[in-house]
């Protein structure tokens, strides 16, 4: 009897686990503000909207803070196509 109830408490706990990580990646990145401290460590990734056009657009920086947490910024930024040569 202890076995199955030992049994199943870890099985809610592995869904739990499997369903807070789920939630964790619909979380939205924070929004950048001008002076906001980021302490980046190291840079896990950088994306941005792909666009042909030369516009600001809303970039995502993914980062190991310097206690070891990983962070999710988002911040406004001109678009790759401002940079390439025609």
């Amino acid at each position: 009897m202890n076995i199955r109830a030992l049994i199943a408490a870890v099985s809610l706990l592995s869904l739990a686990g499997f369903a807070g990580l789920a939630q964790a990646d619909d979380l939205q990145p924070t929004p950048y503000r001008y002076g906001m401290p980021l302490e980046i460590k190291k840079v896990l990734s950088l994306t941005e909207p792909s666009t042909p056009y030369c516009e600001v657009v809303t970039a995502q920086m993914v980062y190991i803070d310097k206690a070891g947490q990983t962070r999710d910024i988002s911040y406004n930024k001109l678009s790759q196509a401002c940079t390439s040569a025609d």
